[in-house]
C-alpha cells in the first residue's frame, strides 16, 4: 500500500512557505517511501517535488475542508499521514506510518493536560487507510451547513463520527507546543500577534518527534529560539 503525506491550505491564512517547511520536514524525518500531496485552493509559490490537488469547491471555509480526506472520491488511495501546516517536525517520524496500521489514528487533544481522563480527538495529526472511514465524509455532505453552525471545527465533527477502530496517538510522540512543551508560560501581544513574553527553552520528552502549534504564536514568528532553529 502506498504512503502519502498531506497537507490542507485554503485561503491565505498560511503562505506556501508552510507547505514547503512541512515538506521539508517530512523528508528530513522519515525513512518510509511516501508521496507528499498539498491539497489547496492556490498552488502558486508550491516548491517542486510536492504534488498539488484542488480541492472541491464547497461551501466551507479552512478547517471544514478536512472532512473531505475522507472522501470515497479522494484521488489518492492508501495509507494517508495528515498534517496541519503549523506543526514542527523535528525527530524520525516513521512510527506514525506504522503504529497500529489497521486503525485510524489520531492526536488525544490537548486538554488532556488538565484532565488525564481527556477523551476527545485533536485533528493536526491523523491517519487512515483510504476507504475506511468514508462516513465521516458522506454524513458531513449531506448536511454540512448544520454541522458547520452546531461545532466548533471538524476535529469535533471526527470525534462524533469515528467511534470505533480508531486509536490515540501515545501522548508523548506528539506534543503541544505552548502547554505541554513550554508549559503555558505568560503571554502577551507583540506586534499584533499573542506570543511568549520572553524566550525560553521546550522541555522534550525522549519520544515526541511532532510539535503542534495550536493558535497563537504560529511557528513562523515564535519568540523562541528553538523555533526558529526548527521550523525550516
Amino acid at each position: 500500500m502506498k504512503n502519502y503525506v498531506v497537507c490542507l491550505k485554503w485561503g491565505d491564512k498560511y503562505s506556501a512557505e508552510y507547505v514547503n517547511v512541512l515538506a521539508n520536514m517530512v523528508s528530513r524525518n522519515t525513512t518510509v517511501p511516501y508521496e507528499f500531496v498539498c491539497f489547496t485552493d492556490n498552488s502558486n509559490g508550491i516548491q517542486p517535488g510536492v504534488r498539488v490537488l484542488p480541492v472541491p469547491k464547497l461551501p466551507v471555509t479552512g478547517w471544514w475542508y478536512k472532512p473531505y480526506f475522507f472522501s470515497p472520491q479522494l484521488p489518492i488511495k492508501g495509507n494517508i499521514l495528515y498534517f496541519d501546516l503549523d506543526v514542527i517536525i523535528f525527530r524520525n517520524i516513521d512510527n506514525l506510518f506504522t503504529y497500529n496500521p489497521d486503525k485510524f489514528c489520531i492526536i488525544r487533544d490537548f486538554n488532556r493536560h488538565i484532565r488525564q481522563d481527556w477523551k476527545k480527538m485533536n485533528s493536526s495529526v491523523w491517519r487512515m487507510k483510504s476507504g475506511t472511514q468514508d462516513h465521516v465524509w458522506t454524513n458531513f455532505e449531506k448536511d454540512n451547513f448544520v454541522v458547520t453552525k452546531r461545532l466548533h471545527g471538524d476535529q469535533d465533527w471526527i470525534y462524533s463520527q469515528v467511534r470505533d477502530n480508531f486509536c490515540f496517538w501515545p501522548d508523548e510522540w506528539i506534543q503541544s507546543y505552548k502547554w505541554e512543551m513550554r508549559n503555558k508560560p505568560p503571554m502577551s501581544r507583540i506586534n499584533g500577534v499573542r506570543n511568549f513574553n520572553v524566550p525560553g527553552e521546550p522541555i522534550i520528552k525522549p519520544e515526541t518527534s511532532v510539535a503542534v502549534f495550536h493558535g497563537e504564536p504560529h511557528p513562523h514568528n515564535s519568540v523562541d529560539q528553538w523555533c526558529k532553529d526548527n521550523w525550516k
